[in-house]
């Protein structure tokens, strides 16, 4: 007989909601700057799949810009969620047009109207969607927690013109969060002792 495969999931996740940051398509667009780590998306979508075999609370947020040119603009390809994250059933999709998941959304109100005290974060762009969205979670009185290897970055120049690697702006934001406004944990830290058995 086949010994069982032990499987990560969230069952006592009710309080505790899972939020997709802005993974779409346009995110995976070769022309992009450098990222950092690449298996940020796979961590992702082991959180996701855990948070589903679980019942727990999902929110996808998708970034809708209001830029004709952006390539999240409503309408083109690059908005749309990527195939790996399409939500699915009763997920809620909050949908913003700036950095802060809560500016303008209805997010805040639809956690409280769901007893929903905590975050958990994963998605893109670390610096940018993500530490701002967390800042604001932490604010308001929402446990937070940022997923370090479910998130990444790309490369950019500081204002003295240095380019600085999307590891080192990685850091840079995580360290901003860590314990005034979020929680950082790994994937592997978020899933850990908490696990249901099924079939092989």
């Amino acid at each position: 007989m086949d010994r069982p495969v032990t499987l990560p999931t969230v069952s006592h996740a009710n309080d505790k909601a899972l939020v997709l940051i802005d993974l779409q398509r346009a995110m995976s667009d070769p022309a992009l700057p450098p990222r950092n780590n690449p298996q940020a998306e796979a961590n992702a979508a082991r959180l996701l799949a855990a948070w589903r075999r679980g019942g727990g609370p999902i929110v996808h947020v998708r970034h809708l810009s209001l830029d004709p040119a952006s390539g999240f603009r409503p309408g083109q390809p690059g908005a749309e969620f990527q195939p790996a994250f399409l939500p699915m059933g009763r997920e809620h999709v909050v949908d913003k047009h700036v950095t802060d998941a809560f500016a303008g959304s209805g997010l805040e109100r639809y956690l409280h109207l769901r007893s929903i005290t905590g975050l958990v974060f994963a998605g893109v762009a670390t610096n940018y969607s993500v530490e701002a969205t967390a800042r604001s979670a932490g604010c308001l009185g929402f446990r937070a927690t940022v997923v370090s290897d479910a998130c990444f970055t790309f490369a950019r120049h500081d204002l003295a013109g240095a380019l600085r690697s999307a590891e080192d702006i990685h850091l840079a934001s995580l360290s901003n969060l860590d314990g005034e406004y979020a929680a950082i944990r790994s994937t592997d830290s978020v899933l850990s002792g908490v696990s249901e058995t099924v079939p092989a």
